[in-house]
């Protein structure tokens, strides 16, 4: 079998790609050398048995999955199956009365329970119908909590690494009987086994040796895409190889810390994590493109860095040829693409400055003033750019987000400045014009964002966005009534804008974050 070389889409956060665009996907990979494609379904996949797994979420239905396993077929790609057997399945829970019984805490499913077994011998029965692959990514990261809930009030403490491996081995074991061979990502299995919650810079690995083994027909996904660091890489590739079970390596195409992507930073830390791999002889390699918090991003926006991952597995990388390449394989730009990096500006997340709330100013310490205008001539360089390809749609959206932070990026600055400054005829002013035409520019962004998400993802999800960009406007409106009620002397002070605004950690890009410092719902699901 030929090493992987492959990438994997986010289908789980809100963002269903549509059939017909995994298979636009699958083939821009195709030409660029990659040779495998998943499909990271948490429950967006149709389950035997399971009506309510993925209800209302976009899920994939068999025939779906059957039809696109047979078209990456066709021209040279595996479709394989990338699930979740133990966290990260918070939407199934919200089913009261359906899948209370097979929940330990939080998003985890319960170790040790019949029903949950039960539950993945349907997944499992399900995958091995639709997809020809035998190969199987079965999750099991960011379990924290394992152990820790339902399963501690049946069985009282236990060792965790015990746990969450004797349900490895369950579920291994189910695997077997569909002959499917499972990888999983290593960071539970790793920061257990080294009593460690940090094993990226803080594992012993003596203590492996005493650890027992985990199943043999399993392969370890070391996932990493925080670092430009070869050491890091070369450390934790190490590390991994230590279990003596086959190893892959995860490395990520950033489109998951809001609207804007990132591929310059993706392809600094590819470079170093491929060329760690090269030195490790780990051979199997994927790259993930997740949707974290909503998925705003394109999947589209970082073909740039997917293509230099692909030409970098290969060894150096003449940018000149990979530009060619990139016209040739996308019919764009590569550099067009490439300027839509300067959206996140130095790592200050579009969605700072879209979702902050005017009067509250979360993060309006954070910003210097120049934000407007370097917005407004970003906005004019995207619309500029003419040789897109087929992707006019995504650029126009991008364009217009640049447009409305053009005027809402600094306008809780320019809202508490006058407060402060007595100065009622800027306030005026404010709540007339600015506050009216941040609203006008918001709605042009909003519809240009649906306009790419239904271009290419399914619906069911978008109304997340819906309430988001929507709730943006109408606190707007919120903040224009209440200013014009303090000029006409109807409100002798505006509260929110009495107390100062305290720094504070500026680095989330997450909306329930950004938007209040009160609470969105108490509720983890």
């Amino acid at each position: 079998m030929a090493d992987m070389m492959g990438v994997m889409l986010d289908c789980s956060r809100n963002g269903v790609l549509r059939p017909q665009q995994v298979k636009k996907y699958a083939e821009l990979i195709a030409k660029m050398g990659y040779n495998t494609l998943m499909l990271y379904t948490e429950d967006t996949y149709e389950v035997n048995n399971q009506p309510y797994f993925g209800y209302r979420r976009g899920r994939y239905t068999k025939e779906e999955l059957k039809e696109l396993d047979a078209f990456c077929n066709s021209i040279g790609v595996t479709l394989m199956p990338c699930i979740q057997t133990l966290a990260h399945l918070n939407c199934i829970f919200r089913w009261q009365g359906v899948y209370d019984g097979v929940q330990d805490i939080d998003d985890i499913l319960l170790a040790g329970e019949d029903g949950t077994y039960q539950l993945i011998d349907d997944m499992f029965a399900t995958i091995a119908e639709c997809f020809s692959t035998k190969d199987i990514h079965i999750g099991m990261d960011e379990a924290y909590l394992v152990g820790l809930g339902e399963y501690l009030r049946r069985h009282g403490p236990q060792k965790r690494f015990d746990v969450i491996n004797n349900h490895l081995k369950k579920v291994c074991e189910i695997a077997r009987k569909y002959d499917l061979k499972p990888m999983i990502w290593s960071d539970m299995f790793c920061k257990l086994a080294l009593n460690t919650a940090n094993y990226y810079t803080q594992a012993d690995t003596a203590v492996i040796a005493e650890m027992p083994e985990m199943p043999e027909n399993i392969s370890l996904v070391y996932w990493d895409y925080y670092s430009s660091d070869y050491d890091r890489y070369v450390r934790m590739l190490k590390t991994n190889l230590m279990f003596n079970r086959p190893v892959v390596f995860a490395g990520g195409a950033w489109t998951w810390t809001g609207f804007g992507p990132k591929n310059q930073y993706s392809i600094d830390n590819t470079a170093a994590a491929l060329r760690a791999c090269r030195d490790c002889g780990v051979k199997d390699i994927f790259i993930t493109i997740w949707g974290d918090d909503g998925s705003e991003c394109s999947m589209f926006a970082v073909l740039p860095a997917l293509l230099y991952a692909a030409e970098a597995r290969k060894g150096e990388v003449d940018i000149d040829r990979l530009k060619e390449k990139f016209l040739e394989i996308v019919g764009a730009d590569w550099d067009s693409f490439m300027l839509l990096d300067k959206i996140q500006l130095n790592n200050r997340f579009d969605t700072t400055l879209l979702y902050s709330d005017a009067f509250a100013g979360l993060s309006d310490w954070r910003y210097d003033g120049t934000e407007d205008a370097y917005f407004a001539a970003l906005a004019d360089e995207i619309a500029a750019q003419k040789q897109v390809g087929s992707f006019s749609y995504m650029f126009k959206k991008y364009e217009m987000l640049c447009r409305a932070l053009a005027i809402k990026s600094d306008l809780g600055i320019r809202t508490r400045k006058a407060y402060l400054d007595g100065d009622k005829a800027a306030l005026e002013k404010l709540a007339k014009e600015d506050y009216p035409e941040a609203i006008c520019r918001i709605e042009a962004f909003y519809q240009a964002h649906r306009t790419e998400w239904l271009t290419e993802k399914r619906p069911q999800g978008f109304e997340v966005q819906d309430i988001r960009l929507g709730g943006v406007q109408q606190r707007l409106r919120s903040c224009i009534a209440t200013l014009l009620s303090y000029v006409s002397g109807e409100l002798s002070q505006i509260e929110e804008l009495e107390e100062p605004v305290l720094p504070s950690d500026g680095g989330t890009h997450c909306w329930r974050k950004l938007v209040t410092a009160g609470v969105i719902s108490h509720n983890v699901h």
